[in-house]
């Protein structure tokens, strides 16, 4: 019986730290926003669209992402 009771708080303990690993990692995702240089860009397989409207580093790794 006592085995079961510390097998629970086991089995429980590490639920909520994966769900609060998982909060951490949606806070951190959806933070500030990400920067990468024309050559990153370039680099993850992308084009960066210094002309238009946002910088933004089109396709690739890092599409999406403003580029700096």
């Amino acid at each position: 019986m006592r085995i079961r009771r510390i097998l629970a708080a086991v089995i429980a303990t590490a639920a909520l730290a994966g769900l609060g690993l998982t909060g951490a990692a949606t806070a951190t995702a959806q933070g500030a926003p990400s920067y990468v240089t024309p050559s990153q860009c370039k680099q993850g397989g992308g084009t960066p669209a210094i002309n238009e409207a946002g910088n933004y580093c089109k396709g690739g790794t890092y599409n999406g992402e403003q580029v700096d």
